[in-house]
């Protein structure tokens, strides 16, 4: 298979998904509205018929587990004695069809190969840091993204439903003074802001930090709502990461311009000026780093499953929101969205930086 088989897969999941919805939306129109809109109406599931996240079918990855995805490693990279961190992670969404507004638990053939590549290709940056939960969840599809309608929203809730249970599943399982990562993307992300919101409190003094990528956050309209700071410094715990990887120059207007047309949860406008932008590679606001200071970006060196840490290769600066690439960028192909926006790409162009935060994050919790 074409190496770069890896990284192109990752794209096309989340590109045809939930790069953002709002963008695909102003980028399609209504002709993709009607091509990606769910058949017929949302129906509420039957009561008990949600995931019993006492088993482990419910959990794509989870402590014990046999075959566990969340343990890859790069081609050549060996295993580092794991932290006491426990680290929850929400996949993006990898449900294409359109049968249906919300994934169903048993879905299996390319949806289960999706779902289980990405565990393993953003949820192993954390695997050093401690043990990754991953739970399965009733995925919205992602026509919920692009429509504002009752069952775009039933879809989104119940979504968010699956993740909450897992979520407290995941606490209750957990000792009371041991350290946790919070870590989504897209899908992931919109649901781990919820969950802050909702479930904040239980983390307090325990939360090393929430990796919410992929994702805008209004630093005015969003952040206060969520019981945690921003992440200003390298060596902080208890706070919030977030970024979009663009190339330069950017073009955000696809995403940014249905963005800023809503109120966040503070019910505050949200305005471009305010997103928020933590730099992985430098771990603060607004930071700077040039391509010597990432330690490794995931390079595809053979099949869909293998990839090697390529280090000193991006660079990225934080510049009005948006965290902006530079340096010598691997051959991704030609699957970038429009605008210059490497989404697909957040975990992937600094899996070791994200690698190195989490543990100097977790080390900082410590102290």
């Amino acid at each position: 298979m074409c190496a770069r088989r890896f990284l192109v897969i990752i794209f096309v999941l989340t590109l045809v998904v939930v790069a953002a919805g709002f963008a695909i939306f102003q980028f399609g129109g209504n002709v993709l509205l009607k091509q990606a809109t769910p058949q017929g109406r949302f129906e509420q599931p039957a009561i008990g018929s949600g995931p019993n996240y006492s088993q482990q079918a419910s959990w794509v990855a989870k402590p014990g587990m046999a075959a566990n995805p969340s343990l890859w490693l790069p081609d050549g990279m060996a295993a580092a004695p794991v932290g006491n961190a426990s680290i929850f992670y929400v996949h993006p969404t990898t449900y294409l069809e359109r049968d249906r507004w919300n994934a169903p638990l048993d879905a299996g053939g390319q949806t289960r190969f999706r779902t289980r590549l990405f565990v393993q290709s953003q949820s192993s940056a954390f695997n050093a840091a401690g043990e990754v939960w991953a739970p399965r969840y009733r995925q919205a599809a992602y026509g919920a993204f692009l429509l504002s309608s009752e069952d775009a929203q039933k879809a989104l809730d119940l979504a968010y439903q699956d993740v909450r249970n897992a979520f407290d599943y995941f606490l209750s399982q957990m000792p009371a003074d041991e350290p946790i990562i919070l870590a989504a993307h897209s899908q992931g992300a919109l649901h781990l802001m919820r969950l802050l919101k909702e479930r904040g409190t239980q983390l307090n003094g325990r939360l090393v930090a929430a990796y919410v990528v992929g994702w805008p956050i209004s630093t005015t309209a969003d952040l206060p709502t969520l019981g945690f700071p921003a992440c200003s410094s390298a060596d902080q715990a208890g706070c919030i990461l977030s970024w979009m990887s663009f190339g330069d120059p950017a073009n955000p207007d696809l995403i940014l311009d249905q963005w800023q047309k809503t109120k966040g949860a503070t019910g505050v406008d949200r305005r471009r000026e305010d997103i928020l932008c933590v730099n992985p590679l430098t771990g603060t606001t607004n930071g700077a780093a040039p391509p010597e200071a990432n330690p490794g970006t995931l390079v595809p060196t053979g099949d869909l499953m293998s990839a090697a840490i390529s280090p000193g290769r991006v660079g990225a600066r934080c510049d009005k929101g948006l965290l902006l690439i530079e340096g010598d960028i691997p051959a991704l192909g030609t699957f970038v969205l429009p605008g210059n926006n490497y989404h697909v790409y957040d975990y992937a162009l600094f899996w070791g930086a994200i690698r190195r935060d989490a543990e100097r994050r977790r080390v900082a919790w410590q102290r």
